[in-house]
C-alpha cells in the first residue's frame, strides 16, 4: 500500500516558500494519512536523481524546528529550472519519476512553485492518468511576480511587496536630504507582469509621494513621453523618484533593457540593465543628477521584513494541499480566493492546474492610470492587506537565525 509522500520546491526563491513547506510537513503530521514525508533536493531533478531527504523527523518534531523553517528565506530543499519534455515525445523522465514513486511507496507529490512549476504538475498529472497511476499530484503556488492565474495572489509576493515599498521609502528619505535637483530610477523585478513594481505605490504617505512615476510592462513604453513625464514632475518636485519594471518594452515588443540573446529553458528572455538604460536616456536629455538602482535578488528573500499575512497564508496553503491529496484530489493547485478587502478575508480552494500552467496574470488595465505612468487607488486597495503584519525572528550574534542548509552546500 502506498503511504508516503514527496514535497519539492522549484523556480525562484521567496521569503514564504519555506512556510508552505512547513505547512506541508505540519499537514502530514496532522492528517496521519502518510507515514513518511520526503523532500526532493533541487526540485523534480531530486526525484530523477534519487536525492531525497527524509523530513519525517521534522514532521514529528515540536514547535522550534518547523517554526524556524517557516521563517527561513529562500528554499530549504533547493530549486531547479528543469522543463519536463512532452511525454508523448520523450517518456523516459516520467518513467524514472514514477519508478521512484513506486520505490518509495509514494502516494502524493507536492510541488511548490510558480508558472513553470505548475507546468510540471500538469504534465506529471497527465502522465499519471495515461498510465493509470493513483499518485496524487498537487501544486502549491509561489512567486514574487504574482502572475499565477486562478489565485488572488501568490505566496512570496506580499513579503516582496513589503520589501519594495519599504526600500522605496528609504530611498526617498536618502534622496530628499540634498538641496539639488535629482532623479532616481529604481528597477524592480517583473518581466511580463508589473505587480511588484506597482507595489512601490505603498511607500507613499502624507509627506512623500515617491515614487512619482511608475512604469509597468503591461503598457508600451514611449521614450519621448517618458522624458516629458519627468520634466512635468520636476516642475513640482526637486527630486523625482521613478519605479520601473525590468520588462518594460516599446510598442514593437523590444525590451528597453539590454536584453541578452539567451533565454532560459522555458523560453523567457534574460533581461539586464533597464534602470541603467533609462539613466543614460535621461542624461542625454536632461541636465540633472541621475542615479539608477537595481533591487535585483534583494527583493526575493528579505526575511527580516517579511509580511506576517504572507507567511500565514503560505503555511495554510501547504496544509490545504495535504488535505486535498488525502481526500483523493489530484491535478490541482491550492489557490487563494479573496472574500473582502476591508476587513481582509480569504479562503483556500482547489483549482484545476491546467487553467494555470503556462499562463500569466497581468495587471488589469483599470488599475493603471490613464496617463500610463502610475496606478490607481483600486490597485493600492488590493495591495495594502498583503503586506500587513510583522514576524519575530530569533537572532544570534546580531544576525537572524535561519534553519541551516548545509545539505545544499
Amino acid at each position: 500500500m502506498k503511504e508516503n509522500c514527496i514535497v519539492a520546491q522549484s523556480g525562484g526563491p521567496t521569503v514564504a516558500i519555506n512556510a508552505s513547506l512547513a505547512g506541508v510537513i505540519d499537514g502530514v503530521k496532522k492528517s496521519q494519512s502518510y507515514t513518511r514525508v520526503y523532500g526532493a533536493i533541487h526540485g523534480i531533478q531530486g526525484v530523477l536523481n534519487n536525492q531525497l531527504l527524509d523530513l519525517s523527523l521534522m514532521a514529528l518534531s515540536q514547535y522550534p524546528m518547523v517554526n524556524t523553517l517557516e521563517l527561513s528565506p529562500a528554499m530549504y530543499l533547493g530549486s531547479c529550472r528543469y522543463k519536463l519534455p512532452d511525454f508523448a515525445e520523450d517518456a523516459a523522465p516520467y518513467q524514472t519519476i514514477f519508478r521512484r514513486f513506486d520505490e518509495y511507496n509514494i502516494a502524493a507529490f507536492f510541488y511548490i512553485g510558480g508558472n513553470d512549476s505548475m507546468d510540471t504538475v500538469h504534465k506529471l498529472n497527465e502522465y499519471a492518468k495515461s498510465i493509470h497511476s493513483d499518485v496524487k499530484i498537487i501544486g502549491i503556488p509561489k512567486t514574487i511576480d504574482n502572475d499565477l492565474m486562478e489565485t488572488d495572489h501568490t505566496p512570496g509576493f506580499g513579503s516582496a511587496a513589503k520589501y519594495v515599498a519599504s526600500t522605496m521609502l528609504e530611498i526617498a528619505h536618502d534622496s530628499y536630504i540634498y538641496n539639488i535637483p535629482s532623479i532616481v530610477i529604481v528597477e524592480i523585478m517583473g518581466r511580463d507582469a508589473g505587480w511588484l513594481t506597482a507595489a512601490s505605490c505603498l511607500a507613499r504617505n502624507n509627506y512623500s509621494r515617491a515614487p512619482h512615476l511608475i512604469y509597468l510592462p503591461e503598457v508600451d513604453f514611449d521614450e519621448t513621453r517618458f522624458i516629458e513625464d519627468i520634466r512635468a514632475q520636476m516642475k513640482k518636485n526637486r527630486t523625482v523618484i521613478i519605479a520601473v519594471s525590468e520588462g518594460i518594452h516599446d510598442k514593437d515588443g523590444n525590451y528597453i533593457s539590454s536584453a541578452t540573446a539567451a533565454s532560459d529553458k522555458f523560453g523567457h528572455a534574460k533581461l539586464s540593465g533597464t534602470g541603467k538604460a533609462l539613466e543614460y536616456l535621461i542624461k542625454a536629455n536632461i541636465d540633472v543628477k541621475v542615479r539608477s538602482i537595481e533591487l535585483n535578488i534583494l527583493q526575493r528573500c528579505a526575511a527580516h521584513i517579511a509580511s506576517r499575512t504572507d507567511i500565514n497564508e503560505s503555511f495554510a496553503l501547504g496544509q490545504a494541499a495535504v488535505k486535498y491529496a488525502a481526500s483523493g484530489m489530484t491535478g490541482i493547485m491550492a489557490s487563494i480566493n479573496r472574500v473582502s478587502n476591508d476587513p481582509y478575508q480569504w479562503i483556500i480552494e482547489p483549482t484545476d492546474v491546467a487553467k494555470i500552467a503556462n499562463k500569466a496574470k497581468t495587471i488589469p488595465s483599470a488599475w493603471i492610470s490613464k496617463s500610463k505612468n502610475d496606478v490607481t487607488q483600486d490597485m493600492e486597495a488590493y495591495l495594502r492587506p498583503l503586506i500587513i503584519g510583522e514576524i519575530s525572528l530569533q537572532y544570534r550574534d546580531g544576525l537572524p537565525l535561519y534553519l541551516p542548509v548545509d545539505h545544499l552546500i
